[in-house]
């Protein structure tokens, strides 16, 4: 067989000419057209390329005979390989291995006896002298340092036991970054993978440079296209999509549509999207339960508010700056029913800052008929200085709380101690120590579902607003964390979900004080004040009735 599989400029396709030779030493069925697309990307994609393609349709394999091609093409290219584990990097190197001992034309590279020839660092026999392997396999969390490479392939780095928390997410970011420092100049990496999260290192890669592209195994809806994939998505699935491809297998050949039923039957819905449709809006809709479109966002008086706020969503807020997920949203009500009326009470949540770069954080939540409001929520560097400890008195004291809740877990209720005098000397009120022993996200998640879900926590857009505001001052990477609005959306039941949840569990311990009065039917209680008031009417028309009479007589 006569094939060109050089590299070269004039030769676009020499590594799709490439597999194809390999695919029939293998005895294996022609590439596909995805596979064939995925050859042209690895060949032509640039010198930063991220590959996320339905699991199943080879890329791993594509990836194993591209570096054999590489090697062919180039003896002295140096290449290494990461994986999330040794054993999955090891054997990637093993597989090209048996590629070079099995296929005539990659004879000439097995290593020589003086060479090295392992799977975790080979050399190809033409090659030099090098102290770094023609290619050497390293784990994640192993030594990348200590050679240098011309191509770092980055095969599946995030699995769910790296991905599962934010400081687990941060500590990939850093240990991949390593991949930079043994490049050398005018390399390349390419990275290979599936999404576990919506915060995804892969989906972070584009805003440093990096070319996506996105294989699904099912042709999405062109609003799916835009909204969840964009430019990312590969320009032969946008262009294949349909009225009657939409929903259809992209590589029939590798799955038809009855397999992908199957296996979507298998793996669950949320499941089925993340790994084959690369998609992982079902999955955050589960996994991410506090949603901003579940608030009502209106301006909060201090004394008053409408019996009964109507929730819904034809007026959205696309003014407030919004750090939620992918779709979510501001609204403001509807429309506000029955009259003003005095707030039942507020309380001020207090969560002191604990040792390390934590806030003293706090939210003053007031509650009317059921519905809970947040007129200030926020947070104080420190918290036990003079200057700390005034404001939060002057805060319980503009807003007239009724009781003041501090956590008392951290310092055995030595800040309420500290703040007892402020309070006596500025606005003298009650305080409350409130101890939990609930892990924390489960905690805070039980208290606030419930009543988002039901649509009666309204917060003020000033609360939204100050609350992006007062982060600017910190580096872009970390100013989110801090924000009321990115806890509340990016919480979820695993423990240490949040670096730092400071605000939202300051908002969580207020709230859960009013829990019990959440119970109360909004409607009830709205007839119950009508009744009253039309029998405090009716006693005053007697009464007058009566004086009137009695003047006549």
């Amino acid at each position: 067989m006569s094939v060109d599989f050089r590299i070269s400029k004039d030769n676009p396709k020499g590594f799709t000419n490439f597999v194809y030779l390999i695919w029939d030493h293998l005895s294996l069925p022609e590439p596909t057209p995805v596979q064939v697309d995925i050859c042209d990307f690895l060949q032509n994609g640039g010198s930063r390329t991220v590959i996320e393609a339905f699991r199943g349709v080879g890329k791993s394999y594509l990836t194993c005979a591209f570096v054999a091609w590489v090697l062919l093409n180039d003896h002295e290219h140096k290449i290494m390989v990461i994986s999330a584990s040794k054993q999955r990097a090891d054997d990637f190197s093993t597989f090209v291995q048996r590629l070079m001992m099995e296929v005539p034309i990659l004879g000439h590279l097995v290593a020589s006896s003086e060479q090295r020839w392992s799977k975790i660092s080979f050399d190809v026999g033409p090659s030099q002298a090098s102290g770094s392997p023609s290619v050497k396999s390293v784990g994640i969390t192993g030594q990348l340092t200590g050679s240098r490479a011309n191509l770092i392939v980055l095969d599946d780095v995030e699995v769910p036991n790296n991905s599962m928390t934010v400081l687990m997410r941060e500590r990939l970011a850093e240990a991949v970054k390593e991949a930079d420092a043994v490049l050398s100049p005018n390399g390349r990496i390419m990275y290979l993978g599936t999404p576990q999260t919506e915060q995804s290192l892969y989906n972070t890669l584009t805003d440093r440079g990096y070319l996506m592209r996105i294989w699904p195994a099912r042709y999405p809806s062109l609003e799916k296209a835009r909204d969840s994939y964009g430019d990312r998505l590969a320009p032969m699935i946008q262009k294949g999509i349909t009225e009657v491809s939409i929903g259809q297998s992209t590589d029939p050949k590798r799955f038809t549509n009855e397999d992908l039923t199957e296996r979507e039957l298998s793996y669950g819905r949320s499941g089925f999207a993340m790994q084959f449709q690369l998609d992982t809006s079902l999955s955050d809709a589960d996994k991410y339960p506090l949603k901003l479109a579940d608030l009502i966002v209106m301006p909060i008086d201090r004394d008053k508010a409408a019996q009964k706020p109507m929730y819904g969503h034809s007026r959205p807020l696309n003014d407030l700056p919004n750090v939620g997920l992918r779709g979510d949203r501001f609204f403001a009500p509807e429309a506000l029913e029955g009259s003003y009326e005095d707030f039942t009470g507020s309380v001020l949540a207090i969560d002191p800052s604990g040792r390390g770069a934590d806030e003293t954080s706090y939210a003053v939540v007031k509650m009317l008929n059921g519905f809970l409001y947040v007129p200030a929520c926020g947070g104080i560097s420190g918290g036990y200085e003079e200057s700390a400890l005034t404001e939060l008195a002057n805060i319980a004291k503009d807003h007239k709380v009724n009781y003041v809740l501090v956590e008392s877990n951290f310092g055995d209720g030595m800040f309420s101690e500290l703040l007892k005098p402020y309070l006596r000397r500025i606005y003298p009120v009650s305080l409350e120590e409130v101890r939990h022993s609930q892990q924390k996200e489960v905690r805070i998640i039980d208290t606030l579902e419930p009543i988002m879900n039901q649509h009666r926590l309204i917060i003020d857009p000033k609360v939204i607003q100050g609350d992006y505001d007062s982060v600017q001052g910190l580096p872009p990477e970390k100013a989110a964390q801090y924000m009321l609005t990115y806890q509340m959306t990016h919480i979820t039941a695993l423990r240490g979900a949040l670096k730092h949840d400071d605000r939202l569990d300051a908002l969580a311990m207020a709230v859960a004080y009013w829990t019990e009065q959440m119970a109360s039917d909004v409607d009830e209680q709205m007839q119950a004040l009508a009744a009253e008031r039309l029998q405090h009417d009716l006693e005053n028309f007697i009464n007058s009735q009566t004086k009137s009479s009695l003047t006549w007589t």
